[in-house]
C-alpha cells in the first residue's frame, strides 16, 4: 500500500508538491503549477499547502 509522504528529493520548500507528485505519479511541475493556480485564485492553494507541510510525514 502506498503512503503519502513529503519528498526528501524532490523539494523546494517543504516537499508537500514532490510526495504528492510521487504519490500520484506525475511529474512535480504540474502539482506546483496546480498550487500557484490555487494560491492566485483566492490564496486557498497557500493555507492547503502550509496544512498539508504541518501534517504530512517525512519519507522514511
Amino acid at each position: 500500500m502506498k503512503k503519502l509522504y513529503k519528498s526528501k528529493t524532490d523539494r523546494k520548500l517543504a516537499g508537500v508538491c514532490g510526495g504528492i507528485a510521487e504519490y500520484i505519479g506525475i511529474d512535480s511541475t504540474l502539482v506546483r503549477l496546480a498550487l500557484v493556480i490555487f494560491c492566485l485564485a483566492g490564496g486557498s492553494g497557500l493555507i492547503l499547502y502550509l496544512v498539508a507541510a504541518l501534517v504530512m510525514p517525512e519519507e522514511p
